[in-house]
């Protein structure tokens, strides 16, 4: 069973972005771009990063892809049924969990074949669902919660053993999973005695000891939220949220600390399991409208239904438009520290990323991927999981590169 979260304090989280610092400029040593700024000042015990200009640019080289070429194509390993998650292990091998023939699929970074191991089952080495996977130290572990275990194999496929977990819970694998924060630690979502969310940290050898809780957003405190609509009426029940508006997004990081940020500002605040805010990574970007056709789409499912029932009771009765779109769609933390920030731009999303201290480093084009899916990175490789015109799964692979260097 988890731990239960040690006793927190958490202020509002605008109050705990918004802390007066005095400015100290600070050059960005590892890039050497004379368009960006980097400061780093100190107040009150929270350190607050500011970056502003041009992050270097980047880009993702594709290194290969792995997934059928045509739907005529015999069964092949590279014939995927659903895969929910993929992660890259030791001596460039690429591990895909097929979560609908329940078995791992190991590749190299070519889109070579090495093996496949794993059925469906209840024993050891067998899933009854597959809903996430991570290197973890020296050993793959597979998150099962239907199951309530933590499966552990070798980089060959031999079962080393397991971990149990509460059973018989489901939901999305894109917040049911692994979230790796270093090269021997992990967190996975869990469910606490007293039905609350946390994030419980794991590595080679067992539980870390770490706990963070998943605390709810006090949206009353957000500005630029743009609530979901909750309605009522006689033998229904619906929620619509918003597309278009902002989300608190989080990700746990190594030694026990939380990564928050409410998208409407382009700011993630470092904190400690007891809410005390360690230190605030900003960036300064010109701010986006709203187009109408977007703000339309994104209220369609809600003025269908005021359309098909009049008598349902909304509360609240509409929603508010934010004055601009927000910044971020998500954030992850990968093994090597570094923090990566899905940025919402008209033109196109794009992928920044920060070394551990929140130096801006640079940003590529976003690469799409897969719904209820999550990249993963290790070293200079990513991997993404995508779906294709024939919703055909493909998992694909890039590499970071510097744009001009060799």
């Amino acid at each position: 069973m988890p731990t239960r979260p040690r006793s927190h304090r958490v202020p509002p989280l605008p109050l705990l972005l918004a802390a007066t610092l005095s400015a100290c400029a600070q050059g960005d040593p590892e890039t050497g771009a004379s368009d960006l700024t980097t400061t780093f000042d100190t107040a009150g015990g929270i350190i607050r990063v500011t970056n502003t200009g041009t992050a270097p640019e980047w880009r993702l080289a594709p290194v290969a892809s792995i997934g059928p070429r045509s739907v005529t194509e015999e069964e092949t390993p590279e014939e995927f049924g659903r895969v929910s998650s993929v992660t890259l292990g030791p001596e460039g091998t690429v591990f895909v969990a097929d979560a609908a023939n329940r078995e791992i699929r190991v590749f190299g970074l070519d889109g070579t074949h090495l093996r496949t191991f794993g059925r469906q089952g209840e024993g050891p080495g067998e899933f009854q669902s597959i809903y996430s996977i991570a290197w973890v130290g020296d050993r793959l572990l597979t998150f099962d919660p239907p199951l309530g275990r933590i499966g552990e194999f070798s980089a060959e496929g031999e079962w080393l053993g397991q971990r149990r977990t509460t059973a018989g819970w489901t939901g999305s694998a894109a917040l049911l999973r692994f979230y790796p924060v270093g090269p021997n630690e992990v967190f996975r979502y869990a469910i606490g005695p007293d039905l609350e969310s946390l994030w419980v940290g794991h590595d080679s050898t067992g539980d870390t000891g770490d706990t963070l809780p998943r605390l709810p957003p006090r949206t009353e405190d957000l500005p630029g939220a743009t609530p979901g609509i909750t309605c009522e009426w006689e033998g229904g029940f619906g929620y619509y949220p918003h597309t278009v508006g902002a989300k608190l997004v989080r990700h746990p990081g190594s030694g026990g600390v939380m990564y928050s940020a409410w998208g409407y500002y382009y700011r993630v605040a470092v904190t400690t399991a007891g809410g005390d805010t360690l230190r605030v990574i900003e960036r300064d970007l010109p701010a986006e409208p709203i187009p109408d056709e977007e703000w339309a789409a994104g209220s369609a499912d809600f003025e269908d239904l005021r359309e098909r029932r009049p008598e349902a009771q909304c509360d609240p009765r509409s929603y508010t438009r934010p004055e601009r779109k927000p910044f971020i769609e998500e954030i992850f933390i990968a093994p090597d520290g570094k923090l990566w920030v899905d940025v919402i731009r008209a033109a196109g999303n794009r992928w920044e990323f920060f070394d551990p201290e929140g130096r801006l480093l640079g940003g590529v084009p976003a690469v799409p991927y897969k719904e209820r899916t999550v990249p993963v990175f290790r070293g200079d490789y990513l991997v993404t999981i995508r779906q294709d015109d024939l919703d055909l799964d493909h998992v694909d692979v890039w590499r970071l590169e510097r744009v001009g260097r060799q």
